[in-house]
């Protein structure tokens, strides 16, 4: 195994479309409830999609999280990852520091990804005011709204955070590469501690650009809940997201010395990109990347293809679904009758972009963490392409499920990869 130090995982916190906090979270997931809802402004802005996942009641909660002079200068993206890092932050066991006291954590650090965040802040006020000469008047904190490292900064300051701080973007692959990026600093021995996440803000600015390439649904703007349909033979594009997670990854000696409750153990991961050749391209992966990034995450984690006890899927509900499958079943060497439970969270959350990794790795430390399998939506008649596998489909929670370890992909435009695997902590 390549690991220096064993790496586990001793605090978790999530804003997604379908709740806000790790009990509701967990509750959502096991009762296969969806977060995806008609979103008015799609349909006046004449998209062809008219739904999205969006957390709920977020202005509401920002407020018991900062004070006024903050809330002017925390937009949507970063108000979702602050909130979810701060809870992540207590549920570790530590408190948050006062503003005026003057220490640091110098063995804790931040990965904070984001795919496009910011877009709000830069069409509500950077394009309007430039185009109107009103420079001046947007306001000194324009620029760590909108750069991609504002994110990780605001964190950092609110929790005075002394290691490594700093921001990724990888596409669809940004959440899992963020908490790669925090392994690595870890069995390097270089922090005891990595808070690693991902968020995205909800805004059809984001969206728009998938819209045009109708790669996002549009045929069930009537049942919003019914759009995200990934492997089924239905499936009509993803169904677009926003949200944030982190967890907190932590050198397990450091664990053990304080005390801390420990929800799971990764025991690897890998990234890579197809280079765009064999079928790769800036939208599509390349088949051999995928099987190379999943067999070098197992490697990584010292594991053979046969534990893997369950899939957390990348499945977007496009056409690269039964792909996908077929690529895990090629790459594990396990057919249909010996394949691992197949699961997609973003039948229930739609595809929150630089948030999804992390949301859904939040989701796969909770199934290890309290036994279950969540459903996956929306898969009543699969793909024909992957009917032999319906049978590993869960199309409802399955409790007391004896789940071991769990295998999460995030595959993503550019042809870039990433596998992480997930391991039940048993001490």
């Amino acid at each position: 195994m390549a690991a220096n130090k064993r790496v586990v995982i001793t605090g978790m916190g999530v804003v997604a479309p379908n709740a806000h906090g790790l009990g509701p979270f967990e509750e959502a997931l096991r009762e296969g409830r969806s977060g995806i809802r008609f979103v008015p402004e799609m349909e006046a802005l004449n998209f062809g999609c008219h739904v999205g996942g969006i957390p709920q009641d977020i202005a509401e909660t920002r407020k018991r999280y900062f004070n006024e002079e903050e809330l002017l200068t925390i937009n949507e993206n970063i108000g979702y990852a602050a909130i979810a890092a701060i809870d992540t932050w207590k549920d570790a066991g530590f408190e948050v520091p006062a503003a005026t006291e003057d220490r640091v954590d110098w063995e804790t650090g931040v990965v904070a990804g984001c795919g496009i965040g910011g877009m709000d802040t830069i069409e509500s006020v950077v394009v309007p005011y430039v185009k109107e000469g009103k420079v001046r008047r947007m306001g000194s904190s324009i620029v760590e709204q909108v750069m991609n490292s504002g994110t990780s900064a605001r964190i950092a300051g609110l929790l005075a955070l002394g290691n490594q701080v700093t921001s990724n973007s990888s596409a669809c692959s940004t959440g899992n590469e963020a908490i790669m990026e925090g392994v690595w600093k870890i069995r390097a021995g270089q922090a005891a501690r990595m808070l690693a996440g991902g968020s995205e803000g909800a805004s059809p600015y984001i969206w728009a650009g998938f819209d045009a390439m109708r790669v996002i649904c549009r045929k069930f703007n009537d049942r919003p809940e019914a759009a995200s349909r990934p492997m089924s033979a239905t499936a009509a594009g993803f169904v677009p997201g926003a949200g944030a997670a982190f967890v907190m990854l932590e050198d397990l000696e450091s664990a053990r010395r304080r005390g801390a409750r420990i929800y799971a153990e990764i025991l690897g991961g890998a990234v890579n990109c197809g280079g765009h050749r064999m079928g790769g391209s800036m939208t599509a992966p390349n088949p051999e990347g995928v099987k190379r990034c999943i067999r070098a995450a197992l490697n990584d984690a010292g594991i053979g293809a046969p534990e893997v006890d369950v899939v957390n899927g990348h499945l977007t509900a496009t056409f690269a679904d039964p792909y996908e499958v077929k690529n895990w079943s090629e790459a594990l060497d396990r057919d249909a009758a010996h394949f691992p439970y197949i699961n997609s969270t973003k039948s229930m959350v739609g595809h929150c972009l630089g948030a999804a990794g992390a949301i859904e790795s939040v989701a796969v430390v909770l199934q290890l963490y309290r036994d279950f399998i969540h459903p996956s939506l929306n898969c009543e008649n699969p793909h024909p392409d992957i009917e032999d596998f319906a049978h590993r489909i869960p199309q409802k929670c399955l409790e007391n499920a004896g789940v071991s370890i769990i295998a999460k992909a995030g595959f993503g435009f550019g042809d870039v990869n990433s596998c992480l695997i997930f391991s039940k902590w048993e001490d």
